[in-house]
């Protein structure tokens, strides 16, 4: 008769086994119980009508607990674990629908599961514009469009749509884009035809230039619809993340082909201001503006004197054609610190004062660890 599989494993293996199951139990027990009590909060909300998603709350609670946190459970383990149980006990409260650029696979859905957690109600739009359209319109809570790329700079789409959408910034969040290439076949013989983001096909220009030099690059609506067309036709290879090829059952014929190893993107978490608040202040925050100004001498060191006379910091600074064909240009700024806050709000106020367009695009809790 064989002997029982656990009857080969050494006393203490099977001793910290049980112990880690009795803690297993525990946890479960005092997740139920944290549930239970979102549950009678998500009631008191109701009755408030008040939101059920605070950035600057959440954000404050795992800031505190990574300061507790005693190890040797790492810091940064510490914020998708919580993520994922406030958004299960969030969804008890009421569905989270967020829109993010799709179809499944894209960084974008990962930036969306990253931000929210997994228990959220998927909207998977076939561009940024129908992004914007379907959380201005009610169909989502929340929409997720990138900003910036670490080496291809700005996404200049969003920051177009960013002038005349009413949708203001709730939050934001940072993503490492490990860019592959996938195909159904395990070779890089017979491409005709790499199809990706044009975003994508430019970070991985190098690696293309070197090892498919004479091959079509085919921009498409996102990664992972070059990933899709990729598993319908054995000649097209698609640049998208693991995501992407294990939903589509893509091999990775060459991993990690971006130009920049630390290839990041920033994105933007957008919420309409009639059905979300403001974030209140977090202690650290973001507030994002786009201005514009006359064409006369000196019109841009008027505007950014405000900012050092009341001692604001200004983080990011971009600049877009008006298009009015005067050579007229808008400027995406980014400033540390919060309305809320007497010298922000002065700053703000007096840069109002000289601008010929002003609009406040959000001000938000940012990840300082």
């Amino acid at each position: 008769m064989a002997d029982h599989p656990s009857s080969s494993i050494a006393p203490d293996l099977l001793a910290f086994r049980a112990q880690i199951d009795g803690l297993d139990r525990d946890l479960l027990a005092l997740l139920n119980r944290r549930a239970a009590l979102a549950q009678q909060v998500g009631e008191l909300k109701k009755r408030e009508g008040s939101v059920a998603f605070r950035p600057e709350r959440e954000a404050q609670v795992i800031d505190g607990l990574k300061a507790l946190n005693p190890g040797p459970l790492q810091a940064d383990s510490v914020a998708p674990i919580w993520r994922e149980i406030m958004s299960a006990c969030r969804a008890l409260e009421t569905p989270t629908r967020v829109a993010y650029l799709g179809p499944a696979g894209t960084f974008s859905e990962e930036a969306a599961l990253g931000f929210f957690g997994s228990s959220i109600v998927k909207v998977p739009c076939a561009n940024f514009d129908e992004v914007l359209h379907a959380t201005s319109a009610g169909a989502a809570d929340f929409g997720v469009v990138p900003v910036e790329n670490s080496s291809e700079g700005v996404v200049t789409r969003s920051l177009d749509l960013f002038l005349t959408t009413p949708l203001f910034i709730i939050g934001e969040t940072s993503l490492y884009c490990r860019q592959n290439l996938l195909r159904r076949q395990n070779s890089l013989e017979a491409v005709v035809a790499v199809c990706a983001h044009p975003q994508a096909l430019a970070q991985c220009h190098g690696w293309l230039s070197n090892h498919l030099p004479n091959v079509e690059r085919r921009p498409v609506s996102s990664n992972a619809e070059g990933a899709r067309l990729a598993s319908l036709d054995p000649t097209l290879a698609g640049i998208a993340g693991e995501r992407a090829a294990s939903e589509f059952g893509l091999h990775i014929v060459a991993p990690a082909i971006q130009d920049d190893a630390h290839n990041r993107t920033r994105f933007a978490i957008l919420a309409h201001p009639h059905q979300h608040p403001q974030p209140r202040a977090s202690g650290h925050d973001c507030t994002s503006l786009v201005v514009s100004v006359t064409n006369r001498p000196g019109a841009v060191y008027d505007m950014l004197t405000p900012l050092k006379l009341h001692g604001v910091s200004m983080t990011r600074f971009e600049s877009r054609p008006a298009r009015s064909g005067q050579w007229e240009y808008y400027f995406y700024i980014d400033l540390q610190g919060h309305p809320d806050q007497p010298h922000v709000a002065a700053a703000l106020s007096e840069l109002r004062g000289v601008c010929a367009f002003f609009k406040l695009l959000g001000t938000y809790p940012i990840d300082v660890h």
